[in-house]
């Protein structure tokens, strides 16, 4: 059983430019390889012969699991999203109650997370510690090292 993944628009556009890239560009170097390989003679002793199969293996291997995302795959609709609670797409901007500094996260799905624009994960502790508070409430969410305490100051789309 495959879960479903939410994708905004831009990153659904990404995930199937790099499957097209898959298919089209490294598909076709991957057969060109063993061809190559097969054409250096005995192939019971070739070691790039056995290489080249086995990187198109996992060429395939990745392909199937991104058809898969894919299949699965659901855009949010960010018109009909709830802006009185943290969800999906949500701007939040936290104060850590430990040392007051104040930051402000998206919570996006898993395959979008980028921490230096500052995008975390649903699936992430803080972002599933965050999903459904509301401003003014605290959340407390655990973490590998330790409690981390944080009051939800304003959310936005």
């Amino acid at each position: 059983m495959s879960k479903v993944s939410y994708y905004t628009a831009e990153g659904l556009k990404k995930l199937r430019e790099e499957l097209n890239y898959l298919k089209d560009v490294e598909r076709p170097k991957a057969s060109q390889a063993i061809g190559e390989a097969r054409d250096k003679g005995d192939l019971s002793e070739n070691a790039e012969y056995d290489a080249a199969k086995e990187a198109q293996g996992l060429l395939e291997m990745k392909i199937s699991k991104m058809e898969e995302t894919l299949a699965n795959a659901r855009l949010i609709d960010e018109s009909q999203l709830d802006n009185s609670k943290v969800l999906v797409l949500s701007t939040v901007k936290l104060k850590n109650m430990n040392n007051g500094m104040e930051m402000k996260y998206t919570l996006v799905a898993e395959s979008e997370a980028d921490l230096k624009t500052a995008k975390i994960s649903v699936s992430s502790p803080i972002g599933k510690g965050l999903l459904g508070k509301k401003v003014g409430e605290t959340a407390e969410i655990t973490v590998p090292n330790g409690t981390l305490k944080f009051e939800i100051l304003e959310i936005s789309r």
